[in-house]
């Protein structure tokens, strides 16, 4: 639906114009963000207040999501890299779904860099918020079924660059209600399993993290939009393995050896392995969330704690210390800024004010002794008061 016929207009019932009326506050629709098959998502001001929002409107009952999202409920989103779920409520035959706002998804990221390769350190920052979002949902028996470029959010690239949540848990699953043989997953992160109609568990979110690091680092897609079949004869090609040079688009060799700075060359070497280790085509030996965040690639040049010594997050990766994932460590960061700038404003009044201030009492001083050289010989009370009063005058004049 469009903003000139949408479900919003339609028959004003106790309210008017573009106003949701949700369980938790009175919302005003101030745009449209997007749509999809789904509906659309607008952003929001939650009246009386400043807080915005982005309402999902969904044509159905959106009992999936929203029961995937209150059993998210049991953990911290931001803790985990997921989306922030505010409330969810009915207009009419339509459910609307209240999120935080976010700033852009990967893949219009990506389109607007016209798909340049991401580096090494940018992808790490990526892949270990990833990661820890999987650990997450894992620790409620949940699985996304649908991770793609299009549901993996910056949250504010300008302010806190590379910093990621996962959205979108419309196709979310209980690992212990995963059927065999059915179909999920964008045909391009498609899984093996998924196609082949095999067992399914959480390994499909693994493989399609794994697949989406490798499109961050090559800029390409390991195979076009294209049919299932195809999909399966480039993996049988591949011998169930990514280690074979059977497909050149595939070769992991290819990818290290396509490092230019040789200075990055074991990093490149780590990152090819967690990558063979995530796209595995047997799930069985596919990496967990667990393993991964143990991986070299993460855990290369970490600095470990010695006795009697606690880290904030022993988990996190030294490269991902500067992308703060957590409110209160954003905090840390600002107050940090501010200890330093206020260090800079001292040592820069410490050598210039006083110069200034300096001048201005050398100035007082001067005329005061000219006033006392041209009333030598007269030194009564009431002229003592009136060169106090022109020194209190000329104080005042150089301040202004």
């Amino acid at each position: 639906f469009s903003e000139v016929q949408s479900p919003l207009c339609e028959n004003k019932v106790g309210i008017s114009g573009f106003i949701l009326l949700g369980r938790k506050g009175v919302y005003k629709v101030e745009k449209f963000l997007g749509e999809g098959s789904f509906g659309k998502v607008a952003k929001c001001k939650k009246l009386g207040t400043d807080q915005v929002v982005a309402i999902k409107i969904i044509w159905g009952s959106g009992q999936m999501e929203i029961n995937a999202l209150e059993e998210l409920s049991q953990i911290n989103a931001d803790d985990h890299n997921l989306v922030k779920f505010v409330e969810s409520f009915k207009y009419k035959k339509y459910t609307c779904i209240a999120f935080e706002v976010l700033d852009q998804s990967l893949l219009d990221f990506m389109e607007k860099r016209d798909f340049h390769p991401l580096t090494v350190e940018e992808i790490r920052t990526i892949a270990w918020q990833l990661v820890v979002a999987l650990k997450g949902l894992k620790s409620v028996n949940l699985v996304h079924c649908d991770i793609k470029l299009d549901n993996i959010m910056l949250v504010d690239h300008v302010s806190e660059p590379f910093r990621v949540k996962l959205i979108d848990f419309g196709l979310a699953e209980k690992i212990g209600h995963m059927r065999t043989g059915a179909t999920m997953q964008n045909i391009c992160y498609r899984a093996p399993e998924v196609i082949l109609g095999l067992p399914l568990d959480q390994s499909v979110d693994l493989w399609t993290v794994g697949y989406i690091l490798f499109v961050l680092y090559t800029g390409s897609f390991i195979h076009g939009w294209d049919a299932d079949y195809n999909i399966l004869r480039a993996m049988v090609k591949m011998q169930g393995r990514l280690v074979e040079d059977n497909i050149p688009f595939w070769s992991c060799h290819q990818l290290i050896h396509s490092c230019l700075d040789k200075t990055k060359l074991k990093e490149v070497e780590q990152f090819v392995d967690l990558l063979k280790r995530m796209l595995m085509v047997d799930p069985s030996k596919r990496i967990s969330p667990s393993e991964a965040l143990q991986h070299p690639f993460f855990t290369m040049g970490r600095v470990q704690p010695t006795a009697g010594t606690q880290t904030t997050n022993p988990e996190e990766p030294p490269e991902c210390s500067s992308m703060k994932k957590k409110p209160g460590r954003i905090q840390q960061q600002r107050e940090t800024i501010r200890e330093h700038l206020a260090k800079l404003e001292e040592r820069c009044s410490s050598k210039k004010k006083p110069g200034r201030i300096q001048q201005q009492r050398d100035a007082i001083n001067n005329y005061q002794a000219a006033l006392q050289k041209r009333n030598l010989g007269t030194q009564q009370d009431h002229n003592t008061d009136k060169s106090l009063q022109s020194q209190a005058a000329f104080r005042r004049k150089r301040r202004f």
